[in-house]
């Protein structure tokens, strides 16, 4: 986003906030109520256009708002979309990302609240490398024909009792709304948005074994002293690094392993 996107974003995440910091306002209701609200937005383009239209006056965007949700959602959602309505969008569809992210923002909040976020995060993390790794599975939950009930039911028999129901709720509405993503993109920007709730960076680990107790303490302690901010480690193992850690924090990379040094040793004597 840009311009008057990202001042209306910001504005709206501040207004998420305050509702949010209400412990009265149920997340987990906003979050699915806010999911309706895009999915409707993403249907009907033409209304897309009007509740962004900068020729109508602010009052009137959020007056049809109103109109259109009335009793259908709850009070704190009606009060979010209709002060989102009245912001400044640069494209009529950056209003309808916007309200993508305060929904998976809200499930966040709930999982929070459970004092399980931690959980969400790594679960959030572990899902999207299943996916990326098992081709069988990615094609049946990415499949444009297959029914959303098989969805579903493929779901949850693959994370119902076993991963956090939050976590369940998330993976879900990113396969049946894709919005044009691809399910491990989604996953990785829910894992960041999951990272940024606590103000805290994600830093991909990768070894050749897992890590002990003390190595990732000891490793989060030494991140969060270079970063000057906490550091949330996902941590993965690859037996093909042979030793040491690779570590990716957003663009940067910090390579340790002995494959790393291999590949190096081999360049040096090939030039």
């Amino acid at each position: 986003m840009n311009g008057a996107s990202r001042e209306a974003l910001a504005s709206a995440r501040e207004q998420f906030d305050a509702l949010t910091d209400n412990t009265s306002v149920d997340a987990a209701t906003l979050a699915e109520e806010l999911a309706a609200v895009t999915a409707l937005l993403d249907r009907e383009v033409s209304l897309r256009r009007v509740l962004t239209d900068p020729a109508q006056p602010a009052e009137a965007r959020a007056e049809l708002a109103g109109r259109l949700l009335g009793s259908r959602v709850a009070a704190p959602t009606a009060e979010l979309v209709a002060g989102m309505v009245r912001a400044r969008w640069s494209r009529s569809r950056d209003l309808a990302d916007a309200m993508e992210e305060l929904a998976y923002t809200a499930d966040l909040v709930a999982a929070q609240r459970a004092g399980a976020l931690d959980d969400v995060e790594d679960e959030l993390f572990r899902f999207g490398r299943i996916v990326s790794s098992n081709l069988e599975l990615r094609r049946a939950l990415t499949d444009r024909n297959a029914a959303v009930s098989a969805k579903t039911e493929l779901l949850h028999s693959l994370l119902g009792g076993r991963a956090n129901p939050v976590t369940e709720r998330i993976v879900l509405r990113l396969v049946v709304q894709p919005r044009g993503r691809s399910l491990e993109a989604g996953l990785d920007a829910l894992s960041k948005l999951a990272a940024h709730r606590r103000d805290r960076m994600v830093a991909v680990v990768t070894s050749a074994v897992p890590l002990s107790d003390g190595q990732r303490e000891r490793l989060g302690a030494t991140l969060a002293s270079l970063y000057g901010r906490q550091i949330h480690l996902n941590l993965d193992v690859d037996p093909e690094v042979l030793g040491g850690v690779q570590v990716r924090i957003g663009d940067e990379v910090i390579n340790g392993t002995i494959a790393a040094r291999l590949e190096e040793a081999a360049r040096r004597l090939a030039g």
